[in-house]
């Protein structure tokens, strides 16, 4: 074998390596990029049951309902023009409460229930996502005493 050929199969090689190491790294991102929706967003477009994202909005006064034992916990995510069911499994944390701004993390069942896996309560506008601020905002539930959106800030 020649050294030009030689040389001809380490790049070949080498450009076969690299190729597999970016598909690797790009199927690791896609497991674990998680979208974030509002409940209108759902409503318009449901993703697919399978795919894992965030939902946030305003817990729904009067929507938290706990189970007798106290480990699952139901409550509406609305953004005022629509409200989507969320089940939860585990403690709250302690700022989660009616009427307060919440992120959760999860998967859409099949039959329209967000199944969370985590969920996040903001402690006031200021630590709010942008998304979720948006959302509000364009919904018209904005408190303009809050300041400026999340989007604004850095």
């Amino acid at each position: 074998m020649t050294p030009k050929r030689k040389r001809l199969w380490l790049l070949a090689g080498s450009m076969g390596a690299l190729a597999v190491a970016v598909a690797l790294v790009l199927a690791a991102l896609d497991d674990n990029l998680v979208f974030f929706y509002s409940p209108s967003q759902i409503a318009e477009k449901a993703p697919p049951a399978d795919k894992r994202l965030r939902i946030g909005g305003l817990v729904a006064p009067g929507s938290v309902v706990k189970s007798p034992d106290g480990l699952v916990t139901t409550f509406d995510v609305t953004d005022t023009k629509h409200t989507l069911k969320v089940s939860y499994r585990g403690v709250l944390p302690d700022l989660f409460r009616e009427g307060q701004g919440v992120v959760a993390e999860g998967m859409l069942g099949t039959d329209g229930v967000f199944a969370a896996r985590e969920v996040l309560a903001k402690h006031d506008e200021n630590y709010m996502p942008p998304e979720v601020a948006d959302a509000l905002k364009r919904a018209g539930h904005w408190k303009d005493g809050a300041g400026p959106p999340a989007a604004g800030r850095k």
